[in-house]
């Protein structure tokens, strides 16, 4: 078993990630916490994703407020994708938000992969729609 703060190896060591945190402290803890789940979540996608934005803000003054927002922003040519969850604890908020972020990116590929194959002179309809 790779340990938690050993870098990767392989396609999503190349994947940059940024954190941006707004009235939150990011501690070493957390950050690696968060870029290990990235990674582990967009890896598969690791040749299409570019940058990768993490923001933390802190949510827990605002009404209905949970506690800490974590925010997941994707790059992807030409589009972006983005995910987000609030939780009180903030490392359950970066194990959704990342499953979500791994979630959309997965559809606007297969989007766009259908979408190529449409206009390619491809066969049927994309799934999801609706032949008229």
């Amino acid at each position: 078993m790779r340990h938690p703060l050993k870098p990767l190896r392989g396609a999503s060591a190349g994947m940059k990630i940024k954190i941006r945190e707004l009235d939150v402290e990011v501690t070493g803890t957390l950050r690696a916490h968060a870029e290990s789940r990235i990674r582990l979540a967009l890896a598969r996608f690791a040749d299409r994703v570019g940058e990768v934005v993490v923001r933390f803000s802190d949510n827990s003054a605002k009404p209905y407020g949970e506690g800490t927002r974590c925010e997941i922003d994707v790059g992807l040519s030409p589009r972006r994708v983005r995910a987000a969850d609030e939780d009180a604890d903030v490392f359950a908020a970066v194990d959704r938000a990342a499953a979500r972020v791994a979630r959309s990116v997965a559809r606007a590929l297969e989007q766009e992969r259908e979408l190529a194959e449409l206009s390619a002179g491809g066969a049927g309809v994309p799934r999801g729609w609706r032949a008229s």
